[in-house]
């Protein structure tokens, strides 16, 4: 690194000679090395130092965007904003800097600016994807901010410091232990890091006591924990074999990371050992395990020959849970891995894959997102999870509880305790409520008393009394069809139904039911037939199967369908043509599978004029009021031959009574649900990013 320095140092010297002191080249020679190195922290005093001394405006512009892309590299966005933006402003000609300042904004929460300035590089760059995914990130952000997941997010102030606190993993079966990684005070590594400015970190532990409260944190044993970097860790679920990331340090030379592994011994932890992987050498960094339950597969993050782009998710495999793991490793493929990071994977239980990427659609450095694998054709989707999970900030490092929609995650968003906190998540249950009122359908008045009865696709059943207003009320779970009836003396059974499937919201539905009362004829509308004949007209099956429902739903009843006619023709005529409309009706729902033994047919001609009920009289204003007896010597006083067609039309009818309520059936009765069709809600994570 030596020679490095010396060659850089040359170079400028040789570049500018008018232009640097000697002094001006060597800081800068030092910022450059250091960057080569990864030391950001340390680049930015030597670039920061030259800059303030050397006045050559092209020199300038080249420390101001290297400045820039150090604090890119640190996730400072704040900071990143500001030198890029001078960059744009002093004409520094690469167009790169338009894309990393739009990449600043958008980590700042500026969506619309953000699109701007990725709108702008499009044009320098055409055919850049990174352009187009940027506009995209803006857009499908701010729809994502103004409709967010139903995940309730929590930082955990209780074990959080003012410095760096990231990658929790637990380290127990029961959630009770969590491990994460911490550069705060009592860390073993006491300088300060070239790369971040800051300390070094070790693996820390905190546990949950008897109330759900978090200790305060302490480090793990030195069997662990060095003066070099010891950060994202994973365990099995025993709690007894770590798999942990360690990246030592040694000045002038870039070593990486690398992966370590431990067994525990006690109470305590042995002697930690490298994870050899092919390919991997001093300048290659590998880190944040993640292992499958069955421990057969190891998960990494690595910036290797074969990859796609920068960091890539890769894993080992090994043949046995207690033989060493297979050095040669896997690449997780051109669906996960993109031409940016893809780091910090997870796996649950059912296999789901977690990770974090900065070049998938996502609203700003890191995002955490999930890969799910198709069993038929092995690819992955991968979804984004949105806010308020994800941020316009660096979010990463996520575990769950279990099958449980709860866990831990990292993320250095405004409002934290320190740089990067440790947030916890939940998922609220869904909260879904019926209720409505029971009224008579004649009277429209409230019924109370009433027995009320829920029954669900999932089996569970409910019951109560309608309360004094008729009103009722009950609970319902997700994803559950429901079937609701009603019963009262006197009166017909009522239904009704609810779905709660696909919806993704909590909701209150409401369902009204009203109860025909059986002491009076229910007329069945739009039975229609043609002039003088008695064949059913094909516009009269849907009265008749709501008729078949109502059946069913009482199968009990044994009923009479009455059919009625205008006193135009002749009496017996019209008595004739009743009753063969009557028995069409009958042959009708006999041939629907409804028993003979509960249905007789009667034709009453024009002997029972109709009673204006209330919708008649709403309809026809004016010339009939509710409870007028539209008799011969009533239709013949209306003035206008309209006004005595329409009286004659409501006394042609069909009605069903019920007879009796004692009925035994000789079979079963099948009764149709006829639950209202939920729209499927589309997932919320399955719009494409």
């Amino acid at each position: 690194m030596k020679k490095f320095f010396l060659l850089i140092l040359l170079t400028l010297v040789c570049l500018y000679p008018s232009q640097l002191t000697y002094g001006q080249a060597k800081e800068i020679a030092k910022g450059t090395e250091a960057y080569e190195l990864g030391e950001y922290y340390t680049a930015i005093e030597s670039y920061k130092v030259a800059y303030e001394k050397t006045k050559d405006p092209a020199v300038k512009s080249e420390l101001i965007f290297k400045i820039g892309l150090c604090y890119r590299s640190l996730s400072l966005s704040k900071e990143a904003e500001l030198w890029f933006k001078k960059a744009i402003k002093v004409k520094y000609p690469d167009p790169l800097t338009v894309l990393y300042f739009a990449d600043a904004l958008k980590m700042n929460g500026a969506f619309e600016e953000a699109a701007a300035e990725y709108q702008k590089y499009g044009k320098l760059v055409p055919g850049d994807k990174r352009a187009e995914n940027g506009t995209k990130s803006c857009e499908m952000s701010a729809k994502w901010k103004e409709k967010p997941t139903r995940y309730k997010v929590e930082n955990m102030a209780l074990f959080n410091s003012k410095d760096m606190d990231f990658c929790p993993v637990f380290a127990k079966k029961d959630f009770k232990v969590l491990y994460f990684s911490s550069n705060r005070a009592g860390s073993s590594g006491s300088e300060t890091h070239a790369v971040t400015g800051a300390g070094f970190t070790d693996l820390w532990e905190t546990n949950m006591d008897r109330k759900g409260k978090w200790s305060e944190a302490t480090p793990l044993g030195p069997e662990i924990n060095t003066s070099d970097d010891e950060g994202a860790s994973a365990l099995n679920l025993k709690g007894n074999n770590l798999y942990f990331t360690r990246c030592k340090v040694i000045k002038k030379r870039n070593i990486g990371c690398k992966l370590y592994f431990s067994t525990k011994k006690g109470t305590g932890w042995g002697e930690s050992t490298e994870i050899i992987v092919t390919g991997v050498g001093d300048s290659i960094s590998i880190g944040h395990p993640a292992i499958s339950d069955d421990e057969m597969v190891l998960y990494f993050a690595a910036n290797m020959p074969g990859g796609y782009g920068e960091n890539d998710i890769w894993m080992l495999r090994r043949e046995k849970k207690s033989g060493p793991f297979l050095p040669d490793p896997i690449n997780m493929g051109p669906d996960i891995n993109t031409p940016g990071n893809e780091v910090y994977p997870h796996v649950r239980p059912d296999n789901t894959l977690f990770f974090s990427s900065d070049y998938h659609v996502g609203m700003g450095g890191l995002d955490i997102f999930k890969a799910t694998s198709n069993k038929q054709t092995g690819k992955y989707k991968v979804r984004n999870l949105r806010y308020p999970i994800n941020s316009s900030a660096d979010d990463f490092a996520i575990i769950f509880q279990g099958n449980e929609e709860s866990g831990f995650f990292t993320s250095n968003r405004p409002g934290g305790k320190g740089g990067d906190d440790i947030y916890y998540f939940y998922l609220p249950a869904l909260e879904f409520y019926i209720g409505g009122l029971v009224t008579d359908c004649k009277s429209e008045s409230p019924l109370p008393g009433v027995k009320v009865m829920l029954k669900g696709s999932d089996g569970t059943t409910q019951e109560m009394l309608s309360e004094a207003d008729g009103s009722y009320r009950f609970k319902l779970e997700p994803n559950v069809d429901y079937q609701i009836g009603t019963e009262k003396q006197g009166y017909l059974n009522g239904k009704g139904g609810e779905s709660t499937k696909g919806i993704e919201e909590n909701k209150d539905f409401k369902l009204d039911i009203c109860m025909e009362p059986i002491e009076k004829p229910i007329e069945l509308p739009n039975i229609l037939y043609d002039l003088g004949k008695w064949d059913l007209r094909p516009e009269s099956m849907v009265s008749l199967d709501k008729l078949i429902e109502t059946l069913n739903q009482n199968p009990n009843i044994v009923i009479e369908l009455g059919s009625h006619t205008d006193f135009r023709g002749d009496d017996k005529s019209n008595r004739e043509l009743s009753q063969k409309r009557a028995e069409s009706v009958v042959n009708y729902l006999i041939e629907k599978g409804i028993e003979p033994e509960r249905l007789v047919a009667k034709g009453y001609g024009e002997d029972v004029p109709n009673t204006v009920n209330k919708a008649n009289a709403e309809r026809f204003p004016g010339f009939m009021k509710e409870g007028d007896v539209l008799t011969e010597a009533f239709i013949k006083k209306l003035s206008t031959v309209q006004e005595q067609e329409e009286a004659h039309q409501i006394n042609r009818r069909t009605e069903f009574k019920v007879l009796r309520t004692d009925y035994v059936p000789k079979k079963p009765v099948n009764v149709p649900q006829n639950l209202p069709q939920n729209k499927e809600e589309q997932d919320p994570d399955d719009d494409g990013y």
